[in-house]
């Protein structure tokens, strides 16, 4: 077993930010550089808030200038990337595909997602799609469809989305942000491997992808939101930590893995530009992973009622210079082609380099302008507030 090494506080930051791919070189423009990136993540997670541009099409052009939202939907047609679980919804890498037998496994053995199972209506809705081809939701509407407390979901759209967790149904497309449900048989390319994992293979699988991405990680961080996982993580750990796989490295009085090159980076300098992030950027998606290597305490608010907001609905975070130092409401006035930038919440910002950062801030946001298809940034309502 590797000797156990101890890094700061700022180099744990540096190994995370260098994996994460955040300020790598643009080397391509099109749909092959967008797939790489997905495969280098592992997942994108999707989600239809669109205050700015979507937060799928926000990750991948955090790190692909050249990256377009059509991009998607190639890879999608091309059946290069899949739609499933990731933590949360996500696109993932077809190559990827037989990783997800074993959640799938789990709720079709008996485990529900988050609502009762309706095995009758499931049975009819899947003889519908088997007779008539790919599905939408809405085309089951009937008058005894009733909705739900879950989410307003009609009692269809819960079965729709049981078949899709228990792997009989997959997403043919997307329209707008609507499924299209069709059988897994008519989406799948032939070559997809369908070869379940072991246990002990499915662990190595998560951890490897998580450290990929994320350059370190405990088994908090590899188990988030994977409770079904433990047992097959906890092999693959074990597994991995025997044939010297994986290097342990304290940080303070806490033990995290990483893979044994991945120290390597530490020795390369990392670019200081500021980048305006999705809050479901694969970065800070673990919210107490985000507090304790960069000390930035970060909730998004949307879900919470207004009165309860401190930061707003929708605050996007700001990394400049190694750290998550600011968060900022932005929102992209379509209609008038305008982004408009509204409180802006520094965090990790001192009086002497405010300067800087607003300079860098202002031409950041002249890209992110272009991104949201705006033609101007509007700055005349910003404001600055210390917290």
């Amino acid at each position: 077993m590797n000797d156990v090494i101890s890094l700061s506080k700022d180099e744990a930051r540096k190994l995370i930010l260098h994996h994460q791919g955040l300020f790598a070189v643009s080397r391509g423009t099109g749909v092959k550089t967008t797939l790489d990136r997905i495969q280098h993540l592992g997942y994108v997670q999707i989600d239809s808030i669109a205050v700015v541009e979507r937060a799928h099409h926000h990750i991948l052009w955090s790190r692909n200038r050249h990256y377009r939202s059509q991009h998607l939907q190639q890879l999608l047609e091309q059946r290069s990337i899949f739609e499933y679980w990731g933590h949360a919804a996500a696109y993932l890498p077809m190559t990827d595909y037989r990783f997800s037998l074993p959640r799938m496994q789990h709720y079709h053995l008996g485990a529900s997602h988050w609502f009762d199972k309706n095995p009758k209506l499931a049975t009819e809705v899947l003889a519908r799609i088997e007779a008539e081809g790919p599905l939408k939701a809405s085309d089951f509407a009937s008058a005894d469809n009733k909705s739900s407390p879950w989410w307003g979901w009609s009692s269809t759209k819960q079965a729709l989305e049981q078949l899709f967790h228990e792997g009989r149904l997959m997403v043919a497309r997307r329209d707008g942000m609507q499924k299209v449900y069709d059988l897994c048989e008519r989406v799948l390319p032939r070559a997809v491997d369908l070869t379940p994992p072991t246990e002990t293979e499915y662990g190595r699988y998560i951890i490897t992808r998580f450290l990929r991405h994320q350059g370190l990680g405990s088994k908090e961080h590899f188990t988030y939101l994977m409770r079904e996982a433990k047992s097959a993580i906890y092999a693959g750990l074990d597994s991995m930590l025997k044939s010297d796989e994986l290097q342990q490295v304290m940080i303070g009085e806490e033990m995290f893995y990483t893979l044994p090159d991945a120290l390597d980076c530490l020795n390369r300098p990392l670019k200081q530009g500021l980048k305006i992030l999705s809050p479901f950027d694969n970065l800070l998606i673990q919210r107490q992973r985000a507090q304790r290597f960069f000390d930035f305490d970060y909730q998004l608010e949307c879900y919470l009622p207004e009165s309860k907001r401190r930061y707003g609905y929708f605050s996007l975070p700001l990394l400049w210079r190694g750290r998550l130092v600011a968060r900022a409401n932005i929102k992209a006035e379509r209609k008038s082609s305008v982004l408009q930038v509204n409180e802006v919440y520094l965090a990790d910002v001192g009086p002497k380099a405010r300067g800087n950062f607003l300079a860098a801030f202002e031409e950041a946001l002249v890209e992110f302008a272009q991104f949201n298809g705006c033609e101007t940034v509007s700055m005349t309502s910003m404001q600055l507030i210390e917290g």
